[in-house]
């Protein structure tokens, strides 16, 4: 059986803590492998790695650091394969859509080679008699990153990339549930020039998490999970001064118009409501068509759709999904269902009876339609996080924009139309924080930033792009003024003004 191990310094490491996580393979139900847990004692252990390291990688110019990420980015393109395998062995996710987890990792990788451009400051000359101002950006030192089980490379690059390029030391505490490719990345990074303990990899639990939160010499966190963790984090954080950027919870909804393509609408929401077993955060688990025409066109064309969709092992080609992560979460989303049943909400496709010939202990569901849903039930209002789609009739387009707007969570949101007018309108009034437009999973490009609103998010900066380049940076700012000789400058008690 494998251990995975924590990755201090450069090299695997291991620490006085006996405490281990059982590491499974979600096709299978079998424990694959045991992952080290580390106790708060040994986050001081990564500290003085990261303290020892960090100054002299902020020193080097931001072109020589950039070059170290095109290199780790040249790096994870040739492993590709081997992660992807990796990943699905641990998380269960068919392994086209590994791929593409970490393509979309691979993508702010991307952007942070950029650093030189990113880090400019701004300059201006002549701002008072012989007064030249200009800001920099700088480095906050040490900083950490802590990232869920359902993406366990992109989350990670999204957080590591721009932070490491900036100039900080990063300590990435993953999931325990599938903790070796966040590993693997740490060890390419340092094949690609990365100094040792600039990227670290903690394994634990909320041991680990709290002593991160409350370690002084560590300056920010970035954090993505559940909503009530998210709140936890960023309070406790914000308390002892770090700055904090905290990722929620979600229930995205797709707006079906009467005008929509609905072919097209159906393959898009199929994709986005099952891909990756419905554990996404920008997953799309309620679809809204509005008008009852809509509504029953919708759901027979779903119907179809979903009857034709394939559950397998991660490594079936043929197969649209795989496994959800554990034999909690599969018990978790099966009580959903049926407390959506109990709610009065009706269960057209259901999918807790499913199980795969030769892997009968493994963690798979099949898609799971539910309609009749109504705003009031917990089914709706929870974040259910599985195969499940659900569908909330609205009568109106403004019905049907009131469901995102007034929703706890706030993160992504779809609307389906030809109609540009009600387009536009949308996107300016819903109360969410990524919008698509014929667009069923609108996670932004590298270059822009990712980030929900409502509890979806808490913190005034988002993930990657420049909100990353802020995030995980300083500025200062220096005013100067050299004095062209002789005489005696008039004293002044008066704060200083441009006039």
């Amino acid at each position: 059986m494998r251990d995975i191990t924590h990755f201090i310094d450069g090299a695997a490491a291991t620490m006085e803590s006996r405490r281990s996580g059982d590491v499974y393979d979600p096709s299978t139900g079998q424990v694959q492998a045991r992952v080290a847990l580390a106790t708060a004692a040994g986050l001081e252990q990564v500290v003085e790695s990261a303290r020892a390291a960090q100054p002299h990688w902020a020193a080097l110019n931001p072109q020589r650091r950039a070059r170290v990420m095109f290199r780790f980015k040249e790096l994870i393109e040739q492993h590709m394969d081997e992660l992807a395998h990796l990943l699905s062995s641990e998380h269960g996710k068919v392994v086209a859509d590994s791929r593409g987890d970490l393509q979309r990792g691979l993508e702010v990788v991307e952007f942070a080679c950029g650093i030189p451009h990113l880090l400019k400051g701004e300059y201006t000359e002549g701002a008072g008699p012989g007064i030249d101002v200009y800001s920099m950006r700088q480095p906050l030192g040490i900083v950490a990153g802590i990232t869920p089980f359902n993406f366990p490379a992109m989350i990670p690059l999204w957080m590591a990339a721009p932070a490491i390029a900036c100039g900080n030391a990063f300590i990435l505490k993953p999931s325990e549930r599938d903790p070796s490719v966040p590993v693997r990345l740490a060890e390419l990074a340092i094949e690609a020039g990365l100094p040792k303990g600039i990227l670290n990899v903690l394994h634990g639990d909320k041991e680990i998490v709290d002593a991160i939160l409350d370690h002084p010499e560590i300056k920010a966190v970035s954090f993505v999970g559940s909503s009530d963790i998210a709140q936890y984090v960023y309070g406790r954080g914000a308390t002892n001064g770090k700055r904090m950027q905290c990722m929620g919870g979600a229930k995205n909804h797709g707006i079906i118009l009467p005008d929509a393509d609905l072919d097209q609408a159906v393959a898009d929401i199929v994709g986005a409501a099952y891909g990756s077993a419905g554990e996404r955060c920008m997953a799309l688990p309620v679809v809204t068509p509005v008008g009852e025409a809509t509504a029953n066109a919708l759901r027979e064309k779903l119907v179809e759709a979903i009857n034709g969709l394939r559950v397998g092992i991660a490594t079936d080609p043929d197969a649209h999904y795989g496994p959800v992560v554990s034999a909690q979460h599969k018990e978790r989303i099966e009580n959903y269902i049926q407390m959506a049943a109990d709610e009065g909400a009706e269960i057209v496709v259901d999918g807790r009876d499913f199980s795969l010939q030769g892997y009968e202990d493994g963690y798979f569901l099949a898609p799971t339609l539910i309609d009749r849903v109504t705003a009031n039930m917990k089914s709706y209002q929870d974040e259910i996080f599985g195969p499940v789609l659900q569908m909330v009739r609205a009568e109106t387009f403004e019905e049907a924009l009131s469901y995102p707007s007034k929703h706890q969570y706030g993160n992504g949101v779809a609307i389906f139309t030809r109609n540009g007018n009600y387009a536009r309108e949308f996107a300016a009034k819903v109360e969410v924080g990524m919008v698509g437009i014929n667009v069923p999973i609108p996670v932004p490009v590298a270059y822009h930033s990712f980030g929900g609103w409502k509890r979806s998010g808490f913190g005034d900066l988002n993930q990657y792009g420049m909100d990353g380049v802020r995030f995980y940076t300083r500025t200062k700012t220096v005013t100067q003024r050299w004095p062209s000789g002789g005489g005696v400058v008039d004293q002044s008690f008066v704060i200083p003004t441009m006039n």
